[in-house]
């Protein structure tokens, strides 16, 4: 249609008819007079309406799904690392308990020998200057440690210090083939000497060559002059093989450590020794031995005979 006056004045006039039109609709509300021919409308164009909706709302909703997934991302991220977090915390809390279970042995072990101790932690192993069996300790002069005094754990003893600096000590193990120990047998009294041997049981030569010895017996440390570098009571080992004896003036025997050296992590340094030798108290109480259960004997008591029918 060519733009012409008249055709201008059509677009006007319908305009104005259409203004008209919705006027009216929104007066009449329900009753409105264009109700029937809204709804005839509905029913021919809703078919159309709604195949046009679902050709337009998946696509919608893609970009919907688009504008959302980085908010989404980011709380699937900020999840993840609440999880880790809390893993990491639950495995903290395990660690802490055990940790906090073996330093409660070892405050034990120390009331009941009376050794004033100062707590450290094992940070190292081995020694720059060998392979000696040690370990490094984060305590040193500053906190009042000083060469020569023994160190303990829950379990019994782990080794004397060796070097010490302001903040870190070095502690050679009962294990080193270089440690001697003075050691006192459990309620015999007999003393002797143990030797670290490594991976294998500690080696204890007694000077009594005739002692009465047999496996399962316990010993605890003899003590040093001035309680250095041992104190005394402090559990060593058990007896687990008593070696034949040949006639010699000592006996020999293999005892096995009652400390994992391998599994070090908390560890006390005596640092005032007790006043009185505790002798065998540091040792654990023995466990009770099983009652025997007692037997019951039935004895089958034969039936009189019966007498034959005549």
């Amino acid at each position: 249609m060519r733009d012409t006056r008249e055709s201008r004045l059509l677009l006007v006039l319908l305009v104005a008819i259409a203004f008209a039109l919705i006027t009216v609709d929104i007066r009449g509300g329900e009753q409105s007079p264009l109700d029937g021919a809204r709804q005839a409308a509905a029913s021919a164009f809703g078919p159309v309406e709604s195949g046009v909706a679902r050709v337009v709302d998946p696509v919608g909703n893609a970009v919907g799904a688009v504008r959302d997934s980085g908010r989404r991302h980011n709380r699937i991220s900020t999840l993840e690392h609440e999880n880790e977090a809390l893993k990491a915390k639950l495995g903290s809390s395990d660690r802490n308990r055990s940790r906090a279970a073996e330093l409660d042995k070892i405050l034990k072990t120390a009331g009941t020998g009376q050794y004033a101790i100062k707590g450290a932690q094992v940070i190292a192993i081995g020694s720059a200057q060998g392979f000696s069996w040690t370990v490094t300790i984060d305590a040193g002069t500053r906190d009042g440690i000083r060469r020569d005094m023994t160190v303990l754990n829950g379990d019994g003893l782990v080794g004397r210090i060796t070097t010490v600096g302001a903040d870190t000590s070095t502690v050679l193990l009962a294990a080193d083939p270089d440690f001697t120990v003075g050691t006192r047998m459990e309620k015999t009294n007999e003393i002797g000497f143990a030797n670290g041997q490594g991976v294998r049981s500690m080696r204890v030569q007694l000077l009594n060559g005739r002692a009465n010895i047999k496996k399962g017996d316990r010993l605890v440390t003899f003590g040093s002059s001035k309680d250095k570098p041992f104190v005394p009571g402090v559990p060593v080992g058990r007896v687990v093989r008593v070696e034949p004896f040949n006639g010699d003036l000592t006996r020999n025997l293999q005892v096995r450590p009652f400390v994992a050296f391998s599994q070090l992590d908390i560890v006390g340094v005596v640092v005032q020794p007790p006043r009185e030798d505790p002798r065998d108290t540091v040792l654990p109480p023995r466990p009770a031995k099983p009652k025997p259960t007692p037997t019951v004997t039935v004895t089958a008591t034969p039936s009189a005979s019966v007498p034959p029918r005549s």
